[in-house]
């Protein structure tokens, strides 16, 4: 009897999305990290530096397969979930929300339309900002990285831990640091 409930056991926990994500009422995922701001990029920039941590704006949307991936199999992971938590300041936006976004420019647009004028038309998307942003640019042309889509656990803890690093100040392009970092050898 002993084995047959152990057995059980195990089948409910394959059966079971490893971490579960809370559904927020806009359909989109809420992990603990993640920030609840007014949006105003000049703001959150601020709040981030002051804790010693990058902004990280996340797009996303009800029903994405891919941000439920995400949610579910690649943030939980260790490594992954202590980069973000030790590191980021994650704001989420609603590639179809109607909140206010205010751009570092102060332009203030609906999550919709700022996601237009930046140019994002996939979710999930993670845009990367500096610790500083000049007057008049807007998060598009200011970040350091962005990353359209769903990716694997290597790709997203590489990429997490290349913009934690400044790997963009250097010269060094991502995809360089990533085979470098899967592999383990370097090349021209």
């Amino acid at each position: 009897m002993k084995q047959i409930l152990r057995t059980l056991a195990v089948i409910t926990a394959l059966a079971t999305p490893a971490a579960a994500v809370e559904l927020g009422d806009d359909g989109l995922h809420k992990p603990a990290w993640l920030r609840d701001t007014f949006k105003d990029m000049r703001e959150d920039l601020a709040e981030a530096n002051t804790e010693g941590k990058r902004l990280l704006v996340i797009f996303e949307q009800r029903g994405c397969i891919y941000c439920t991936e995400m949610h579910e199999k690649i943030f939980p992971e260790p490594e992954i979930d202590a980069l973000i938590r030790d590191n980021y300041f994650v704001v989420q936006m609603n590639l179809f929300g109607d909140v206010e976004v205010t751009d570092f420019d102060g332009e203030t647009l609906s999550e919709k339309d700022m996601a237009v004028k930046w140019g994002v038309v996939f979710t999930p998307t993670m845009i990367f900002l500096p610790e500083e942003v000049g007057d008049g640019v807007t998060a598009s042309e200011a970040a350091v990285a962005s990353m359209p889509g769903a990716f694997g656990k290597q790709t997203t803890a590489a990429l997490l831990t290349w913009v934690k690093d400044h790997g963009y100040e250097s010269g060094e392009h991502f995809q360089k640091y990533l085979a470098e970092r899967v592999t383990g050898s370097t090349s021209n």
